[in-house]
């Protein structure tokens, strides 16, 4: 296992009873106390996934969250929020947060959701990925086009790293919903339309007339590196 783990957590008690469960799972975990660490560990150090309170000091979780997608980085982030209302959810999820546990919450549902965003995450041993002005940084998480970070969700980064492993090639709407997503179901097809526009706005220089992403009519997508296109 030995995938690497930000706990970012100000109540003592449950930073050290959950950085102990997650060490005797297999996991390398590092921690921070307030919001203004765990943003710095985050953006400076590499990290498989982080797991994020919303009420922290000095900086709160909505902004720590906001901040590091912000930076073009797209490791997964889970929310820990005392808080169980919907709106307060759903600012997490758009802020780029990629799913989130209520407190109190069981332990056993935490690991399940810990174990599927690092599946789902999950990445080839290539390191760096360059097509022309794109670089994906995969290790580090990071997208930059021109240069400029590109700020991606989790679930944007895994479909743009999958297209990437398999540049040139014709996927289908139906591959694509079944190795990025884990569904089996072709119901969910439109998920993946929805995903590629977003990419294609923040990737493509004219989003109606893609360079990378193309559109391959009654199949799917092909991903289209051109020239200058390498891998490390």
């Amino acid at each position: 296992m030995n995938e690497s783990i930000l706990l970012v957590e100000d109540e003592e008690g449950l930073r050290m009873t959950l950085s102990d469960r997650l060490r005797s799972e297999g996991y390398v975990v590092d921690f921070a106390v307030d919001g203004q660490e765990g943003f710095d560990k985050a953006t400076r150090l590499p990290f498989d996934l982080i797991i994020l309170d919303i009420m922290l000091p000095l900086r709160n979780g909505f902004d720590v969250c906001r901040d590091i997608r912000r930076e073009g980085l797209a490791t997964p982030i889970l929310l820990l929020t005392a808080r169980d209302q919907t709106a307060e959810k759903v600012v997490g999820l758009k802020l780029g947060a990629d799913d989130y546990v209520t407190k109190p919450f069981d332990t056993l549902e935490l690991l399940a959701r810990i174990e599927a965003l690092l599946r789902r995450a999950a990445y080839s041993g290539q390191n760096v990925y360059q097509f022309r002005s794109l670089r994906i940084d995969v290790r580090g998480t990071k997208v930059t086009r021109d240069g400029v970070p590109v700020y991606l969700s989790a679930r944007e980064f895994q479909l743009l790293l999958y297209f990437a492993e398999h540049v040139g090639v014709t996927l289908s709407r139906d591959e694509i919903l079944r190795e990025v997503w884990g569904y089996d179901a072709t119901t969910f097809t439109r998920t993946v339309d929805v995903h590629v526009a977003s990419l294609r706005q923040k990737l493509e220089s004219e989003p109606k007339r893609p360079e990378f992403i193309i559109t391959v009519p009654a199949i799917g997508y092909k991903f289209e590196g051109g020239k200058g296109s390498s891998g490390v």
